[in-house]
């Protein structure tokens, strides 16, 4: 454990120096790369009667559809539009040569047991448990099939979990404008559609982790479990889970830009309308984010929860932190904690934030008050 911890605290430092972060001030969303996951000879997960790759298109075709629709001046972009193989790879190639402002990966779950359900959305970063690298291995196993997947992924082993650890760190630079998006998409699903909510997670993708945009991926539910394969395979639910993701894109655009959609317009979109919404949860769960002040030269903090709802400083889900920070930022309230000066420090702060739990959390830096880039404060330091 110890040195699982050096390792991540090293790479961060190597990889804290070629983060380009997304500035949220001016940021317009003008493309869109919807990747339908797996096609052709990789089916992805099969259920009783239908199979991943064929409800995942239908779905990004369907979102497609509706954000063509309502925001024609929006580029659509789709990694496949018919049942063919694409590398991972050349999915993140496709985003990052057209320029594209926003990636969102569309995909289905499954499980040995029936018995899980509902949806999930999932960011860039460290796995926290083994679930969440399980679906990660999954959907990265698709490289497997690839002629050259050494050499196109660096050498990645998609079966070790030592590799999760080095490359997941790279999204870092998008992870507040990914995290805000994947929660709404889960309160879409939640409260629209009608999925039960399996929350916002963070692991290591393949196909997101060389994108250089706001990224997430997106699991529809899971084809193993009888109701949710059902679902998924009706026009109406297809719809539905199409619908929600264009609100939560829709929401995520407008609160960006601030705009706003004709509401006539809006409603025409599907939802359920009814109380009774088919696997409706009330589960809960913090994700994790960025932003704060101070005053003089460079510091660092541990950003290490972001959520949609404001919670106090002394909320016992911060369970034994100290110094507590809030800052609300791009429609999400961000808590961190600490005021380090030195690199090193915040390193030895990020291991015990992480051994209460928060195994996601990672460092952030500012210069005399306001938040700077990781690449920024790095060559600051190295300056002087």
């Amino acid at each position: 454990m110890k040195r699982k911890f050096q390792i991540i605290g090293i790479l961060i430092i190597t990889l804290l120096t070629y983060f380009n972060v997304v500035q949220a001030q001016g940021y317009k969303i003008n493309k869109v790369v919807i990747d339908a996951g797996h096609g052709g000879t990789d089916p992805g997960c099969i259920g009783s009667k239908t199979k991943e790759k064929d409800i995942a298109l239908l779905l990004a075709t369907k979102l497609g559809d509706y954000i063509k629709q309502y925001f024609p001046t929006v580029k659509v972009i789709y990694t496949r539009s018919t049942d063919t193989f694409v590398e991972l790879y050349k999915r993140a190639q496709i985003a990052n040569d057209n320029k594209a402002d926003l990636f969102i990966s569309i995909h289905c779950n499954a499980n040995p047991s029936k018995a899980p359900y509902g949806s999930e959305t999932y960011v860039m970063g460290l796995h926290k448990s083994q679930a969440n690298l399980d679906v990660a291995q999954k959907e990265n196993a698709s490289i497997l099939m690839e002629d050259s997947y050494i050499t196109n992924y660096d050498g990645f082993e998609p079966n070790t979990e030592e590799a999760y650890i080095i490359f997941s760190l790279y999204q870092n630079a998008y992870l507040d404008l990914s995290q805000n998006l994947a929660i709404k998409i889960q309160k879409q699903m939640k409260e629209k559609v009608g999925l039960y909510d399996r929350g916002v997670k963070q692991a290591g993708f393949l196909v997101l982790y060389k994108t250089a945009m706001p990224s997430i991926l997106f699991e529809a539910g899971f084809l193993s479990n009888l109701k949710d394969e059902e679902f998924l395979s009706t026009a109406k639910g297809q719809d539905y889970v199409a619908s929600g993701l264009f609100r939560a894109f829709k929401e995520y655009k407008n609160e960006l830009e601030k705009n706003s959609m004709d509401k006539d317009k809006e409603d025409s979109v599907p939802e359920i309308k009814n109380d009774t919404l088919p696997y409706h949860t009330i589960v809960k769960d913090i994700s994790k984010e960025v932003n704060d002040t101070l005053v003089n030269n460079i510091v660092f903090k541990i950003q290490f929860a972001t959520c949609d709802v404001k919670k106090p400083i002394n909320s016992p889900d911060f369970k034994e932190l100290k110094d507590v920070q809030e800052v609300y930022h791009n429609g999400l309230y961000k808590y961190l904690t600490g005021n380090e000066k030195k690199s090193g420090d915040a390193l030895a702060l990020l291991k015990k934030v992480h051994d209460l739990g928060f195994k996601d959390a990672f460092i952030v830096a500012f210069q005399n008050g306001e938040r700077i880039s990781p690449q920024q404060a790095m060559k600051l330091i190295k300056k002087n």
